[in-house]
Order: structure tokens, then sequence, then C-alpha cells
């Protein structure tokens, strides 16, 4: 874990940390020197009443304390440049890691869960980072030379340490143990949350339209008392450290002053060096204190850190390692050979089996079936969304895992099932589909999308603000926008899944007709559910339980097919 985090520190950063530790240096030693010119002070100074020295000796542990001073602000900025660097650095490589993730390896995690890991779960691992270049050269430092101070001064007092740090380590090795199980708990439990609310914002008009307000407050309730419970059960160990630390500082410091006062009662010690021990010892325990909460930092971002590498490690399920990079498309044809899919990769349980399909470039093919007849999951397969389980997509002449999948992508235009649109203007959305196109190339693809009137009547048109996801606009609306994106890729094949369901029948006829006219060496696929939509085309497929029930034009369907004809017929009824 620790090996795959460090690769992704840059060399900038990497300067910064180990800037930090050289500064610490400097302040541990200017902490540590203090103490024994403060003995010097009274035992020489005051004992000898050399006003001389005491204010010499003074002025000189001021110095020491600024010096102190600028090293410490110093190593606290550098270890902050260096551990928010490379947070940022793991933040972008697992947001691009996501980006290159297939649906199959999306279908691996849940929003919520990415959403926690880019969030808290790397919070905690720049936490860390800060508290290890830092206090992990600081604690150990102050220990040793404090403890080495200590023995010079008092070789006999400081053997009190032998008992305080073995009981200080136990407890440390036992609560970091115990903690380690219950942190990754409670980063589950966040994972909950966070897909609660989103959940909750993402659909608040459902949640209002069935008046499910009071349920949906019990559901987060519930949830935030779990995360609640979840972390007072890893706090419970984290917060007996500290009662058990301070019982061992104050009773070392109590023994201490009993065997370090008799000593000055019988000459054996001065007053200046039981002083300077005091503050010595408080350095030492001071230190264990700091080295048991990096500890159970640690713990913490352990946890973080693993949920964080199965990200950066999961391995792709589509590459374009061994495409060849100068292959496109010669033209939009597409053939599927024996196809077979399953979700699961196991080819025992396939949504999708011995689909055998040929289309020809420029032809406008429908594709018809019940819900649940793998009619997107065939359609998925031709821009890779996923790869098939077994047989051969042909898009162009090659097979699609010889293209890059960029290349293969930009030839390939999909309007989703569900239509996403992006925070930002009309025009901003549009240029999804061609950041380069001009005003008058988005205009004329909505015109042909039959988006521009509606476009034309927001009092800011095109620069119209879309909010969040599009709430600007209705259903339909959203389809035809998403349309118009797809035709400003210009591309070779397009795909409209199911996109024309929430326009309008004489809408939807004038979308197919520009598509006639526009798209003509374009090859088409709609999946729909009306057979208007599709009933002029150049193919009807009709899927049935993932496999293909039959294809032929609509004349041919009526005749030779079942279900299409009990499909025209349920539709026919409707319509009379």
């Amino acid at each position: 874990m620790l090996k795959t985090l460090l690769r992704l520190m840059s060399g900038t950063d990497r300067k910064y940390a180990l800037l930090t530790p050289l500064l610490i240096v400097g302040e541990v030693v200017m902490e540590t020197t203090i103490p024994f010119m403060m003995a010097r002070i009274v035992d020489v100074g005051i004992a000898n009443s050399d006003i001389g020295y005491v204010i010499r000796s003074g002025l000189l542990m001021m110095l020491m304390a600024v010096i102190s001073l600028c090293f410490g602000a110093g190593a606290a900025r550098t270890a902050s440049v260096a551990s928010t660097g490379f947070a940022a650095s793991i933040r972008a490589a697992v947001f691009n890691k996501i980006q290159d993730f297939s649906f199959r390896n999306i279908d691996r995690f849940s929003t919520s869960s990415l959403m926690t890991r880019l969030t808290t779960d790397i919070n905690n691992i720049q936490m860390s980072t800060m508290m290890v270049i830092r206090t992990c050269v600081r604690a150990p430092m102050m220990f040793s030379m404090a403890l080495f101070m200590a023995i010079t001064i008092n070789a006999k007092l400081a053997t009190i340490f032998l008992i305080a740090v073995p009981v200080i380590s136990i407890v440390v090795f036992v609560v970091s143990k115990l903690a380690m199980p219950k942190f990754r708990k409670l980063l589950h439990r966040i994972d909950d949350l966070n897909r609660v609310v989103q959940e909750n914002l993402a659909g608040i008009r459902v949640v209002k339209a069935f008046v499910r307000e009071q349920h949906e407050d019990e559901k987060f309730n519930a949830t935030t008392t779990d995360v609640r419970d979840a972390q007072l059960s890893a706090e419970r160990l984290i917060i007996i450290n500290m009662p058990v630390m301070q019982m061992v500082i104050y009773a070392c410091i109590v023994a201490i002053l009993w065997f370090g006062g008799n000593m000055i009662i019988v000459g054996n010690m001065y007053t200046g060096q039981l002083i300077s021990f005091i503050t010595y010892v408080t350095q030492i325990l001071m230190s264990l204190m700091m080295i048991s909460m990096i500890f159970i930092q640690l713990v913490n971002s352990k946890a973080s850190g693993d949920r964080v590498v199965e990200i950066l490690n999961e391995k792709l399920d589509i590459t374009d390692d061994n495409a060849n990079p100068d292959l496109k498309p010669a033209d939009g044809s597409i053939k599927f050979e024996d196809v077979a899919f399953s979700y699961q990769n196991d080819i025992m349980n396939c949504a999708i089996r011995h689909i055998d399909l040929d289309i020809k470039s420029g032809e406008t093919v429908g594709i018809i079936g019940a819900t649940g007849s793998s009619k997107s999951s065939l359609v998925q397969l031709i821009p890779r969304l996923y790869d098939a389980t077994a047989g051969n997509v042909i898009v162009g002449g090659h097979n699609v895992k010889e293209y890059k999948l960029d290349v293969l992508r930009n030839n390939v235009a999909m309007v989703l099932q569900k239509n996403v649109l992006f925070s930002g203007t009309i025009a901003d959305n549009l240029r999804w589909g061609d950041e380069h196109a001009t005003m008058d190339e988005i205009k004329e693809a909505c015109r042909d999308a039959c988006a521009d009137d509606f476009i034309s009547a927001f009092p800011d048109g095109y620069l119209t603000d879309l909010g969040q996801g599009g709430v600007n606009v209705s259903g339909g609306q959203k389809q035809r926008l998403c349309i118009a994106r797809a035709l400003l890729k210009k591309p070779k094949i397009i795909i409209l899944d199911d996109s024309t369901s929430a326009v309008d029948t004489e809408t939807d006829a004038r979308i197919q007709e520009a598509f006639k006219t526009k798209l003509r060496d374009t090859t088409t696929i709609i999946i729909a559910q009306r057979i208007s939509s599709i009933e002029n085309a150049d193919k009807i497929v009709v899927m049935d339980n993932g496999r293909i029930s039959a294809q032929g034009t609509h004349d041919e369907l009526l005749r030779s097919s079942d279900i299409y004809r009990e499909i025209f017929e349920s539709q026919q009824k409707g319509v009379a």
C-alpha cells in the first residue's frame, strides 16, 4: 500500500518532505538545549549571585527560543505543502483511474464509496503524511536527545524511564491492534451515509411527489446513528490512550521529585539540575505521547490507504494497450459474430447469447423487445462500454478491440437511456459533442434534434444555465439536447437508446425525418418501445430474453414474428 502511494509523490513534494526533518532537527536541538541553559542559570548564576552570567544566559535562551520558533514554523509550512501536494496527487490519480474504468469496473464500487475515498480517505492520508514527516522525526529525536541529557544530568534518576516506556508501548500496541477493524467499519458506515444523502438529493422530486420526507428523515437518522455508534466504538479505544499516558507522566514526575529531592538533601544533585531534569522528563514523555498519537492516526489512515489503493490497483476490465493507434473505422458497418455477454463475466450466466447480426454502413436499424430483453446491453458492446464475453464485435471491418478507445468512441455517438446534462450553459453541454463547434453548427444540430425552438424561447438562449443535472428543462427537452450533443460528433455510428420516449409522436417523427436527411451516410441504431419510432427502419431486430427472436422490415415482421405482431397490435389498440 505504502509503496503504491509513495510513487505518486511529486519531486517538489519530496523536496519539501525531506526539508521538513532537517528543520525539525534544528528545532529539537534548540528545545533540548534550553533546559540545560536554565539549569546553569540556577546552579551557577543565581548560586554565585552572578547577575551578568544570568543576563547573558537569559539572552542566549531567548535567542534559542526564537531560532526554535523559526525552525518550527518552517517545518510546519514545508510539511503542510508536502502533505497537501501529496494528497492532491493521490486525488488526481484516483480520479483519473476512475475515468478509465469500464462500466463493469464502476459496477464494483458504489458512487458513495468512491466519493468517500476521494474525500475522507484521502484527507486521512494527508493528515498522516503531515504527522509522519513532522512528528515521526520530532518525537523520536526529542526522546533520544532529552533522554541523553537526562542521563548526563543523573543516570540513576533516569532509570525511572525503564518502567514508564514499556507501559506506554504495551498500551499503544494493544489500542492500535484493536482499533484497526473498528476504523474500517466506520469508513463503511460513512459510505452508507454518503449513499443515503446522494440518493435523497438526486431524487428529491420523487421524495416530495410520494410524500416520503418522514421516511427519508428516519432513514437518514438511522444511518447517522450507525456512523455515530461506529465512531464511538473506535474512539472508546482511542481515549484510553491519553489517560494512561498522563498517569504515567504524573507518576514519573512524582517519583523524580521524591528521589531527586532526597538527592538534593544529601548533596548528590543541584536544584537547577532537578528543574532541568523534570523538563527533560516532560519532553521525553510528551514525545512518547506523540508517538502513540502517530500510531493511532496511522491505524486510521491504514484503513483509508487500503481503500484508496484498492481503486488504484483495480484491474481495468477494458484496455487498448494492444490496439493499433493508426487504425480508424473505414465506415459505419457493424457485425456481431456469435456474441455472448455476461455482467459477471461468467459464460454460464449470460445476459446475451448467440447474437449474429450484420448491419451495413448507413443503414437505420431499429431494436425492439420486452423490458429486460438486453437491448441496451447489446448496443453497449459497440463502443466497448462493456466487452463481449464471447464472440466478436466488428465495426468498420475490424474487431472493436483493435481500435484505440478514444478513436472508437469518437466515431460512435451514443445517447444513453438515462439522459445526463452537466452544470453550465446549454452551449457548454452541447460542446461535449465537439468542443470546437461554432454556434452555427450547434444551432444546426439543435434544429435536427427539434431543440432549437425551446432553446430560443429562453431569455438567454444557448447561454441559459442548466443548473445541476439540467434541472431547468423537462425530460423531453433533456432528451433532445442529448441527441443534439451526439449529432455534433458527426459520428459514423449513432445509437439512440430509447432516447425519444419522452417526446411526443410528432416531434419523434420530425427527428426521424431529420436523421434520414442529414445522416444518410451514418449508421443509425434506434432502441424504442414505440413501433412508430422504428417502423420505417431498413431493418428491425426483435430481442427476446437475450437472443434475436426475429429480424426484418416492418411488414416482414408483422407476418413472421408473433412477438412483433403482438407489440404492434397492443399499441394500435392504444391508439384506437
